[in-house]
Parts: structure tokens; C-alpha cells; sequence
């Protein structure tokens, strides 16, 4: 098997089991909206269901149809990934990591949403008044995967003509 492929299968194992065995604990042991201070002033765990997407986008959108719409945008995005990985060469390891962050967090998020119809979270940051809004392994996998990207994507050009230097 290639190596990309090991990189895909082991990163996605690895967030997938972390994302779900943080989101069992949390949901078996901190009941919901309760709050676990953990550094004063800037980070709790607190227990909160997320029916909408990113950030609680459209969250007000409960129901079937709010359900289905989100399950539908993740098998997009699932199948989108796939096909794009596909298309990476053996030797972009970055990108490879990157598709393979993005696509273990959309699996945790959607088996999330396939078992309870939200997506748990529970990763809290504020300073003072001002709160950022809760997630998830999941929700920082696909950040860190994003994030990787656009600095592969920021330095491609360079890398590219370092190679043909070479």
C-alpha cells in the first residue's frame, strides 16, 4: 500500500477513536450544559450539543430537515476529500496528513450526527467576557488539516521551483 494511504488510514483511526472516546467520556460523565473549570479565565470543559454547523451556524435549524442537510453537506465534503486525496502524489506528505486531519474530523463529526443528531463538544476557551464557541477533537482536526493546507498551498510555488532548481 502506498505510503499516503498509511498516512490517510492511521491519522484517521487515531482522531476518529480520540474524538469519539472524548466525546463518550464527556457525555457519560459531565452532564449536559454543566461546566468543568479547568484554567481560571480561559478554559473549561463544558458539556454542549451542537444541532448546527461550524460555530452553531444554522443551529436553530433542528428537526429532520436540519439533520438531513447536515448529514448531506458532511457526505459531500467526505466523498470530496476522497476524491482529492486520490489525486495526491506520493511525496506531498503535507497534503496527505492535511486531507487525512480534515476527513477524521468530518467522520467523528458525522457518526456525532448519525448517532444523536448533533455533534457533541465540549472544548471551551474564553478571556473574560468573551467566549469562543465550543468544540471538539473532531472540530480541531479539521482546523489543523485546514491550516496545514493553506500553508502547503502558501508555499507550493516556492517548494516547486526549489524542486526543478534541484
Amino acid at each position: 500500500m502506498k505510503r499516503k494511504y498509511w498516512v490517510l488510514l492511521i491519522t484517521c483511526a487515531v482522531v476518529f477513536s480520540l474524538d469519539q472516546y472524548t466525546k463518550f467520556v464527556v457525555s457519560e460523565d459531565l452532564p449536559l450544559h454543566q461546566r468543568i473549570e479547568v484554567i481560571h479565565g480561559f478554559f473549561n470543559l463544558t458539556h454542549v450539543r451542537n444541532p448546527g454547523g461550524a460555530f452553531g451556524i444554522l443551529g436553530g435549524r433542528s428537526g429532520p430537515w436540519g439533520m438531513v442537510f447536515f448529514i448531506g453537506i458532511s457526505a459531500v465534503a467526505i466523498c470530496s476529500i476522497l476524491f482529492f486525496f486520490r489525486r495526491i502524489k506520493e511525496d506531498e506528505d503535507n497534503l496527505a496528513l492535511s486531507f487525512s486531519l480534515v476527513l477524521a474530523g468530518a467522520l467523528g463529526n458525522l457518526f456525532d450526527r448519525l448517532r444523536y443528531g448533533e455533534v457533541v463538544d465540549f472544548l471551551e476557551f474564553y478571556v473574560s467576557s468573551f467566549y469562543w464557541p465550543a468544540f471538539n477533537i473532531a472540530d480541531s482536526a479539521i482546523c489543523i488539516g485546514i491550516g496545514l493546507m493553506a500553508f502547503e498551498m502558501l508555499f507550493w510555488d516556492h517548494k516547486k521551483k526549489s524542486r526543478r532548481e534541484s
